[in-house]
């Protein structure tokens, strides 16, 4: 197999491991109002979200959040979130997690089409580790804590790529076993076609001289 290209490697190389988002949440009556913001993570990579949420408690609003994958597991449900909330968690598939954000009415409001501001931060792998506490503890340079941070980045993209390398083999292998049965199937349904049709000659000729007509 070829190794990944030069190109490929330097894509993942800008693609951001954080990023930040800023929406209004409006509120409603009732539940099942979730707005939810997905992103893709391998298996046992760390990631910290911190959501800042305008308003306080209290003022007829209560916003609930909600940390979810894919393949069902839970990594929290904070209920009336207001201020600063920060969640760690490390993820236990190679899946796609949701942050989800509610706003429920809980009381009356002089306010038309009350909402909350919401400031999103999700860091993940590198990006989600506390470099300066890193750099106290183990009393490091800063040129020696920026070459530490650049190490464990490359080996998270050197995984991403082994990821994306045994997900194609296997695809291919789908794609290959797909293939010969296609093939097995079609040899099959042309043998019964012949099959068949010689069984009507037979039958046809057995027909036409029980009646003499042959």
């Amino acid at each position: 197999m070829k190794s990944p290209s030069i190109s490929a490697v330097l894509l993942l190389l800008l693609l951001p491991f954080s990023y930040a988002l800023k929406f209004e949440l409006v509120a409603q009556h009732g539940h099942n109002n979730e707005r939810c913001i997905r992103n893709f993570v391998t298996k046992d990579t760390l990631v910290v979200v911190t959501a800042i949420v305008s308003g306080s408690r209290g003022d007829g609003q209560m916003v609930n959040m909600h940390i979810k994958d894919a393949v069902g597991n839970d990594y929290g449900r904070p209920k009336d979130v207001a201020g600063e909330k920060r969640m760690a968690f490390t993820s236990l598939a190679d899946t796609a997690f949701d942050v989800c954000f509610e706003n429920t009415l809980t009381g009356r409001t002089n306010v038309h089409n009350p909402s909350r501001h919401v400031e999103l931060d999700i860091d993940i792998g590198a990006d989600a580790r506390d470099w300066s506490a890193i750099q106290a503890n183990e009393k490091l340079k800063p040129v020696e804590t920026e070459l530490r941070r650049m190490e464990e980045t490359v080996n998270e993209i050197v995984q991403e790529l082994e990821y994306l390398r045994l997900r194609e083999q296997k695809l291919r292998d789908t794609n290959e076993s797909t293939n010969e049965r296609v093939k097995w199937f079609a040899l099959g349904t042309m043998g019964m076609l012949v099959g068949l049709g010689a069984w009507q000659v037979v039958y046809l000729r057995a027909y036409f001289r029980s009646k003499h007509l042959i």
